[in-house]
This record gives structure tokens, C-alpha cells and sequence, in this order.
């Protein structure tokens, strides 16, 4: 019996569930560096629409990423009730403008259902899969394809 618990916690993951717009997106916990209210950023000239521009984060240059803007929805207009979620994939460190923060979640790898089928790829670039959790479908978010790509540097 105590193997089965063992190795049920093992295959335990931890999401932070957020929101966008009327839907519910979750990233890995070991993803985020933080969690902050919503500042407003400095745009930067010949950007992608679905950036917002750059903060100063304790002296660092971070980039902010509209997530609504980035999966295709139409752009958020923050408030101070949006917050930023500040990630890491690798080296590359990118803020997400979200509605808001609503949980962390606690699951196993057979809680996660495929994004189905019938989705286009551009949807399943962007979604590693679907949690169905009390009454509420919760896409788990594929950070490395929603960060804006690295270009190369000029030699």
C-alpha cells in the first residue's frame, strides 16, 4: 500500500491556474519566478502586437507578453487587477499579463487529457493538454511556444 502512495506522489505535478479573458490556462509552478501586480511597460518601437513593451524588475529588462494577445484573443486593457506571472524557460525570462491568478493545482500525469484531435496545430503548439478539474477545462500552456522567439544575434 505504501508503494502505491509513493508512487502516486510521485507522478504529483503542481500547475498555477490563471486566467484569460472567460478562459482558464495553468504553467508549470516550476516555471514561475513570481507573481506581481500589474505595472504598466514601456513599448519598444517595430514590436509584435502581442507585446506590451519592457519593465524594470529589480534592475533587470523584462519583457511583457500580452497572453490574450499572444493566443489569438483580442488584447487586454490592464487594470490594476491584472497581474503579471513571470516565467523561465531556460535562460529566456518573460512576464505574462493575465486577468488574474485563481489557484494552484495539484494533479497527475493521468489527470492530463491530449488537446484533442480536432484542434489546429497553432492550438497545439500553444496547449500541452486539457485538465478536466471541477467542472472547469483548464489548458495547460506550452511556456516555450508562447515566449516570443530568441532571434539570432548579428555576428
Amino acid at each position: 500500500m505504501a508503494e502505491i502512495i509513493k508512487s502516486k506522489l510521485a507522478k504529483a505535478r503542481e500547475f498555477i491556474a490563471f486566467r484569460v479573458g472567460e478562459q482558464d490556462f495553468c504553467v508549470d509552478v516550476m516555471s514561475v519566478r513570481e507573481i506581481r501586480g500589474w505595472t504598466p511597460a514601456t513599448a519598444l518601437p517595430q514590436s509584435p502586437s502581442y507585446m506590451r513593451g519592457v519593465i524594470n524588475l529589480r534592475g533587470a529588462v523584462l519583457p511583457i507578453v500580452d497572453l490574450a494577445a499572444r493566443l489569438g484573443f483580442a488584447l487586454s486593457e490592464p487594470s490594476a487587477r491584472h497581474v503579471i506571472i513571470v516565467t523561465q524557460v531556460d535562460q529566456q525570462v518573460v512576464g505574462l499579463l493575465v486577468d488574474a491568478v485563481s489557484d494552484i493545482l495539484t494533479v497527475t500525469d493521468e489527470t492530463i487529457q491530449q488537446t484533442p484531435e480536432i484542434a489546429s496545430q497553432a492550438t497545439k503548439a500553444f496547449i500541452r493538454g486539457i485538465l478536466a478539474i471541477e467542472n472547469r477545462m483548464i489548458s495547460l500552456l506550452a511556456l516555450d511556444s508562447v515566449f516570443p522567439p530568441v532571434e539570432a544575434k548579428a555576428a
